[in-house]
C-alpha cells in the first residue's frame, strides 16, 4: 500500500532528512514539502495525504495550532528540537514524535506505527459495504441551476482557485468545488490528476506526447511533480 506523505517544517535541512530517509523505503512517497503551516493548508485544500510530517515551533502558525484547526485530519508524525511539546502532541492523537535529530532508525519505527494504523483503516475500509458501486452520476451548483453530471460526460476538470470548471464534451460548467473535494467524488478507476489544475477522464485519452495528454481534442499538460506517476500508470496499462 503507498502511503503519500506532507512535510511540513521551516527548516530546509530537517526537509531533506525526512526526504532521504522516504527514499529509503519503497511504499512512502513524498507527495508536498510545505515551509509553514500556513502553506501547508492550502496545500491540503486541493491535495491528499495519508501522512503529515509536522514541526511543531514555526513562524506564523505552530504545528499544533495547525492540527487543531485541520478538518479531516490525516495521520501525524511531529518532528521537533522541543521536547516540552510531546504531551500536548500526543493528546492530539498524534502517531508519534520525532525529537530532532533522530535516526533513520527512529523515523521507521514512526513510520512502521502510521503504515499499521492506515493498514487496519483500509482494512476496514473494504468490509465496509459499498454504496456506490451503482452511482454512475453527482449533481453540482452553477449559476443558481442545479446540473446532474454523469462522470461517462466528463473530459476534464479544470481547477480555478476556490472553483473548479466542468468540461464536457459540449459544454463547461463552473462551480464552488476544489479540487480536493472533486478528487473524492470522482471514481478512481475513471479519473486521473496529471496537474495541480487538470483532472482527467482516463476514458478521453486520445494521445500522451512529451509532458502533455490530448484529451477530447484539448491538449492539456502535465505537471513535473504528477509525471512520474502517471508515466508509470500508463505503462502499467501498456
Amino acid at each position: 500500500m503507498e502511503i503519500k506523505a506532507l512535510i511540513v517544517d521551516d527548516e530546509p535541512l530537517a526537509q531533506n532528512v525526512i526526504e532521504q530517509f522516504a527514499r529509503k523505503i519503497p511504499n512512502l512517497l513524498i507527495a508536498g514539502k510545505c515551509n509553514d503551516a500556513i502553506a501547508a493548508h492550502q496545500w491540503m485544500q486541493e491535495n491528499n495525504a495519508d501522512l503529515i510530517f509536522l514541526d511543531i515551533n514555526m513562524p506564523k502558525l505552530s504545528g499544533i495550532s495547525f492540527l487543531k484547526n485541520l478538518k479531516d485530519a490525516p495521520l501525524v508524525i511531529f518532528t521537533t528540537a522541543y521536547s516540552e511539546y510531546a504531551l500536548e502532541g500526543f493528546e492530539l492523537n498524534a502517531v508519534d514524535y520525532l525529537k530532532k535529530p533522530f535516526s533513520f532508525d527512529r523515523f521507521c519505527k514512526a513510520f512502521f506505527k502510521a503504515e499499521e494504523l492506515l493498514s487496519l483503516k483500509h482494512t476496514a475500509k473494504l468490509k465496509e459495504p459499498d454504496l456506490s458501486v451503482e452511482k454512475q452520476f453527482f449533481f453540482i451548483k452553477s449559476n443558481k441551476k442545479t446540473y446532474k453530471i454523469n462522470f461517462s460526460e466528463i473530459c476534464h476538470i479544470e481547477g480555478l482557485g476556490d472553483y473548479i470548471q466542468v468540461h464536457l464534451e459540449n459544454q463547461k460548467i463552473v462551480t464552488n468545488l476544489s479540487m480536493k473535494r472533486i478528487l473524492e467524488i470522482l471514481p478512481e478507476t475513471m479519473f486521473y490528476r496529471i496537474h495541480k489544475s487538470y483532472i482527467i477522464s482516463l476514458e478521453k485519452i486520445e494521445l500522451v506526447e512529451g509532458n502533455s495528454v490530448l484529451v477530447n481534442k484539448k491538449r492539456l499538460p502535465v505537471g513535473n511533480s504528477y509525471r512520474q506517476q502517471f508515466m508509470d500508470f500508463i505503462n502499467e496499462n501498456m
